[in-house]
């Protein structure tokens, strides 16, 4: 290997292991991981959102679907910068951790002069008697008061070193592997499972899902949506939607009308069904409305499907527009269930209007001929499910795990150390502590004071 290579990889390595690469790509995965926050991670998207953005002809959804913004989280250049900071944690600790393991694993047993020098704390006092007997008083009072010592003798001193919780500097390289844990359990997640939607209709059942790129995608068993309910608040907006879900594996019942709401998913066999939306189903919906003629006469039900025309018996024709079971998300003015239709009177121009079933008497005053009243109607809905497969999810919370341990030993422990010097007549003692030095002075000072005691 030419000198140039060497000093091209010895670049490269130092390029991986630095702590301004670490932060920058932090930075850099929480600002993108903004943007899947603010655009809808979902397929199809929602038609409020197409329209916000100008369609699927616009430039912004181009953009966008160039970018994998629609499905961030499984976008090529997401994943090659958790591939990055995966590999630029491990260079880190790769590169710091033999210096901090050689602290753990072959501490300093000896306080000779010139490392007295480096320590924060130190204390000299004289104490009577010779050194091997107060090497045994040290010995009993550091297993008394600190941690069990080792005894090391040199040139008629002994030298006494205790320590606590030296492996409380392996905090940050836990934590390092908790990251990189979660980021093989997120890839395992992204490579082997999927997430997926599936619409079914009160009544019916599927063992199909379709996958965010339009792929069919077998469970395996079947999920069928024995009901469907949805209450609102005052306001008109939703309060509460929830579906009763039943599971069939193999023709045998396995979870029988399972409730499932917003936060409270239904799993099985690793596949979980999360409630995502609802609205009313294209088949088998009829609208029941009434119309009667203004100067008289017995009233006639008429009973319509969505989009549906019939003809009246004056010779008039109306025709079921839309529908919705709460008015008031439209019309905050009114509340409960309405119906748009569309009238064309024998003479005259065609009229589009809206009646309320809440207030049976409001087309009255549209002054026309034939007056409607909405009496309601016999309709199924349809619930939304987001499916999702995650086979890395118990190595996330390993992960998850593991961060909080490292993170209870880096900011809630500290490697304390003691050594005392012995000769005759007289003892120093010498401490430090890699973090919290303030709290650790005042343990080292009452050590001091209680070895003035003895």
């Amino acid at each position: 290997m030419t000198t140039s290579d060497r000093g091209f990889l010895q670049a490269l390595w130092d390029f991986f292991c630095s702590l301004k690469l670490a932060i920058f790509l932090l930075i850099l995965l929480a600002a993108t991981s903004i943007i899947g926050t603010i655009i809808p991670q979902q397929n199809p998207l929602p038609p409020e959102y197409l329209a916000a953005i100008g369609g699927t002809g616009g430039m912004k959804f181009k953009v966008y679907s160039t970018l994998g913004f629609f499905d961030m989280y499984h976008s090529w250049w997401f994943i090659l910068l958790l591939y990055l900071f995966t590999v630029n944690i491990v260079a880190c600790s790769i590169k710091r951790l033999p210096r901090v393991w050689k602290t753990i694993s072959e501490p300093t047993l000896v306080m000779d002069e010139g490392f007295e020098r480096t320590l924060t704390l130190t204390h000299d006092f004289k104490k009577e008697g010779d050194a091997a007997a107060l090497n045994e008083k040290m010995k009993t009072f550091l297993k008394g008061e600190f941690a069990e010592p080792v005894v090391t003798e040199r040139d008629g001193e002994f030298h006494l070193f205790a320590q606590k919780s030296p492996y409380s500097r392996l905090g940050v390289y836990v934590v390092h592997l908790s990251i990189v844990i979660i980021f093989i359990g997120a890839l395992l997640g992204s490579f082997f499972g999927y997430k997926a939607y599936v619409n079914i209709v009160e009544g019916s059942g599927t063992s199909t899902v379709m996958s965010r790129k339009g792929v069919p995608i077998d469970l395996g068993f079947t999920v069928k949506c024995e009901d469907f309910s949805v209450s609102f608040y005052d306001t008109g907006a939703p309060k509460e939607f929830k579906s009763l879900l039943t599971v069939i594996d193999g023709g045998k019942v396995v979870i029988d009308k399972r409730p499932v709401i917003v936060n409270d998913p239904l799993t099985y066999k690793g596949i979980t069904f999360y409630q995502s939306s609802y609205g009313p189903a294209d088949e088998g919906g009829l609208y029941h409305l009434t119309v009667r003629e203004r100067k008289g006469g017995a009233p006639v039900r008429v009973s319509l499907s969505m989009g549906e025309r019939k003809v009246l018996p004056d010779g008039s024709a109306v025709q079921l527009l839309e529908g919705t079971d709460e008015i008031g998300r439209f019309i905050p003015q009114f509340r409960g269930p309405a119906v748009r239709v569309a009238v064309e009177p024998k003479s005259g121009e065609p009229q589009a209007f809206i009646v309320f079933q809440n207030y049976p008497e409001f087309d009255v005053q549209r002054g026309a001929d034939l007056i409607f009243t909405y009496e309601g109607a016999d309709l199924k809905m349809f619930t939304g499910l987001q499916v999702a497969k995650d086979p890395g999810v118990w190595v996330v919370w390993l992960g998850c795990t593991l961060m909080v341990v490292g993170c209870c030993m880096a900011f809630f422990m500290s490697h304390k150390r003691i050594w005392i010097r012995v000769r005759k007549g007289h003892v120093t003692l010498g401490g430090t502590a890699n973090k919290n030095q303030p709290g650790f002075q005042l343990a080292f000072d009452a050590l001091v004071e209680k070895l003035k005691t003895l």
